[in-house]
């Protein structure tokens, strides 16, 4: 993979990577760079998600939702990261991908997830059970902003292919629950989101 230093975007559009791959985009005229909100903070450089307008202004209003939400319970301004994608909607420039939620990686939230429900299956007390999972729920960041861009958001559905928000949760928590292994895998450590 490469790192954010390594990659630098042309004016006419093409993607340039250290190991001297070259992905043409579509020219950036009038695209947008997603900026932080009142509810939330954009850490990763501008470059990062390079949109066209439709992404942000949907993508801002869900942030502004899921930031107002967990500075209630953590009394902070909740971190964002976004790293480039290449591929797909990504040359047009109508995807995001988010790597990091309040400074921890999605891959760390959904492997949280994961250590919280394993144990549940043998907790034959279901009260019990269920104020462990609630717990998770209520402090896992990870995903709560994947529920929240899941109910919130208005995402992408070409004709044929699925609504465009993949993301660690997305077999247990839909919207595509048939999703394949590979393309489970492919967003094993981030969310993509596409208008």
């Amino acid at each position: 993979m490469e790192t954010l230093s390594a990659v630098a975007i042309k004016s006419h559009g093409s993607l340039i990577m250290s190991s001297g791959a070259v992905f043409e985009m579509e020219p950036c005229r009038g695209r947008v760079a997603i900026r932080s909100g009142k509810n939330f903070r954009v850490d990763s450089p501008p470059w990062n998600a390079v949109v066209t307008p439709e992404v942000p202004r949907e993508l801002e209003h869900v942030l502004d939702l899921f930031g107002r939400n967990a500075k209630r319970k953590c009394q902070n301004i909740v971190g964002i990261f976004f790293k480039p994608g290449i591929f797909g909607h990504h040359k047009v420039g109508r995807a995001a991908d988010i790597y990091r939620v309040g400074g921890v990686g999605l891959d760390v939230w959904k492997r949280r997830w994961d250590e919280a429900w394993q144990p549940c299956s043998r907790i034959r007390n279901a009260n019990e059970r269920r104020r462990l999972l609630d717990h998770e729920r209520q402090t896992n960041l990870g995903w709560q902003f994947y529920k929240t861009l899941q109910t919130y958001g208005r995402w992408a559905q070409p004709y044929g292919y699925p609504i465009q928000l993949f993301g660690p949760w997305t077999r247990s928590e839909g919207p595509w629950k048939p999703i394949s292994d590979f393309l489970l895998n492919a967003h094993r450590d981030h969310i993509h989101v596409a208008k």
